[in-house]
């Protein structure tokens, strides 16, 4: 099977799919730096944290990179996984809102080895704009449209409180910005051709709460003489 290009396979990927692509990408990144050259679906997929079929059924849209008998070859599957989800350019970011998450994500080392540039830091705040964090000087708010300008960014990052958040998408919205990871307890609305994609960390921490909660309910009554024991 010919290898699709980049326009048919971005019209018929599912989006679990694509949602998956950069967990392949990470531990086929993972394998190259162990060493490994060669692996299988089998080991691919564990490594991952998905079953095989699922992983070579993601694989098959973006074309045949797998030989019978040998396996993958990493480097070259980490490249196309890397193509596909546009990683292999240097995405210029922009964060807003440098509070503690803002600083946290400022300090994150894994954007710019993952493709991502942070090319400025803004805060409404004018005491932030004395501060560099991660080598970046904080700059104004209202600096945002001269950025987005100059550097061609696309992709915007909100960190702010949930209050100035829908004021900041719209800001990055009508300078240019196209995508937002929104940081913020809330939800965005954006016109059609915006992407965003919510990061809510208390909401992933209820979902292991209710799971916990199941566990404990499913665990076995004691004997009444097994627990009135000391």
């Amino acid at each position: 099977m010919t290898p699709r290009s980049s326009s048919e396979s971005a019209r018929d990927i599912p989006e679990a799919t694509v949602a998956r692509l950069p967990v392949y990408l990470r531990a086929l990144t993972a394998l190259a730096d162990d060493g490994t050259r060669t692996c299988s679906s089998e080991h691919l997929a564990a490594v991952a944290g998905v079953n095989s079929a699922k992983l070579r059924k993601d694989l098959s849209y973006l074309g045949s990179y797998g030989t019978r008998g040998v396996g993958y070859d990493v480097d070259y599957l980490r490249y196309q996984i890397a193509r596909e989800i546009g990683v292999t350019q240097d995405w210029p970011v922009v964060i807003v809102g440098i509070g503690n998450l803002g600083h946290a994500l400022a300090n994150y080392s894994g954007f710019r080895s993952r493709g991502f540039r942070v090319v400025a830091l803004l805060d409404a705040d004018p005491r932030r704009t004395d501060e560099v964090v991660a080598g970046v000087p904080v700059r104004a708010f209202d600096d945002l449209e001269q950025i987005v300008r100059e550097q061609a960014v696309a992709i915007g990052v909100v960190a702010t409180p949930a209050v100035a958040a829908q004021d900041v998408a719209d800001r990055m919205v009508a300078c240019g910005i196209t995508s937002i990871l929104n940081f913020a307890p809330t939800v965005l609305a954006v016109p059609e051709g915006v992407d965003v994609r919510k990061v809510d960390l208390s909401i992933e921490l209820q979902i292991l709460a209710y799971h916990e909660q199941r566990k404990s309910q499913a665990e076995p009554a004691l004997p009444t003489d097994v627990r009135g024991t000391a």
